[in-house]
């Protein structure tokens, strides 16, 4: 890590780095893809998204489940997600009485239905509470999707959906994240969008 501060060693550093990133995670488009049909099959379904993370990631968990309660780009009804990441008092009475370990996974055990979504987010790929929380994710049913850096850690076998972006660095790591998350919610937005505005009779099967 350089130490030597100019506009050379931090900006432009970090712009490159950043475009190299972001460039190689193109490959993970059909990924992408199968996570973002995944999403609209849940939600036009009645499911909900759950998500979670630690600290940036946490932030990260929260910032997309607002864009789905909320809106994205364009008006239409809310859609339902949830950030595990949220609630004090239980986190911390989960973290006090069974451990920081269970903060998730107890949550994903109380909310998640058959046919929901689970998003783990880890830049690592190896938080403890994360991975439970795919792990109970799949004993309620759902699909479950890891956001990780490079080498998809202990996630990447939790998970039925992985998209690892192509570095070990925190910071890009985080950057890639929110950009797969914001493509997602686009996607999901437009699809139901379109659903919602086809005539009824053209709904069947969707």
């Amino acid at each position: 890590m350089t130490t030597e501060l100019t506009a050379e060693a931090i900006f432009a550093r970090a712009f490159a780095e950043h475009l190299q990133v972001i460039n190689e995670l193109k490959q993970q488009q059909p990924v992408l893809e199968a996570i973002a049909h995944k999403m609209t099959q849940a939600v036009l379904e009645g499911n909900k998204i759950l998500w979670c993370g630690n600290g940036g990631s946490a932030a990260d968990a929260q910032h997309l489940a607002a864009e789905f309660v909320g809106r994205f780009r364009r008006e239409r009804k809310p859609l339902p997600s949830i950030a595990l990441t949220t609630d004090t008092s239980i986190l911390t009475a989960i973290g006090n009485d069974y451990g920081y370990e269970q903060v998730f996974s107890r949550q994903v055990l109380a909310h998640c239905d058959e046919g929901d979504i689970v998003v783990g987010i880890s830049t690592s790929g190896n938080s403890a509470n994360v991975v439970g929380a795919l792990e109970a994710a799949k004993e309620c049913g759902a699909f479950t999707v890891a956001f990780t850096g490079e080498g998809g850690g202990k996630m990447a076998a939790a998970a039925d959906a992985v998209v690892c972006v192509p570095t070990r660095d925190t910071a890009r790591v985080q950057e890639g994240h929110i950009l797969c998350g914001h493509m997602l919610c686009d996607w999901v937005e437009l699809a139901w969008c379109q659903h919602a505005a086809a005539p009824s009779g053209s709904k069947a099967g969707s």
